[in-house]
């Protein structure tokens, strides 16, 4: 899907956010009818993904997640990824004022995220290239 793209299913339709940062082609899903939003890794609870992957981008990922995901209403229930404390379920106004990383500037959060000192992912170097993927090859 791109940005914008809306897909139905049954009586259900998902807007698809482009939301890149922690990767290029991260994407967010937004039903309206129900007033929910899942927000892959972008936006995990209390925090967000890491930004040392390939195409990631700490600056983006702020822009990503201040301009597609909290301009959505207080409201509206936000479904990540995944969660390492085992939580399930936030809000846009719970992550708005309680995002220790999201509430920060942007020059703030950019320093936070170049400097997590996070091990390298295991297989990021066994990584198919995005142009592999699909199936042009452009180095």
């Amino acid at each position: 899907m791109d940005h914008g793209d809306k897909l139905t299913f049954g009586n259900q339709t998902l807007e698809g956010r482009s939301t890149p940062g922690h990767t290029h082609g991260c994407m967010t899903y937004v039903c309206y009818e129900h007033e929910m939003a899942f927000t892959g890794d972008a936006l995990m609870i209390r925090g967000c993904g890491r930004t040392d992957f390939q195409q990631g981008n700490a600056s983006r990922l702020y822009d990503s997640v201040h301009s597609q995901i909290f301009t959505m209403p207080d409201n509206f229930k936000l479904y990540t990824a995944h969660d390492y404390k085992g939580r399930t379920l936030t809000t846009v106004e719970e992550e708005k004022k309680f995002n220790p990383r999201l509430t920060q500037t942007k020059e703030k959060f950019v320093e936070i995220m170049n400097n997590l000192n996070l091990s390298p992912p295991k297989f990021i170097d066994k990584a198919v290239p995005a142009n592999l993927v699909c199936g042009i090859f452009d180095p």
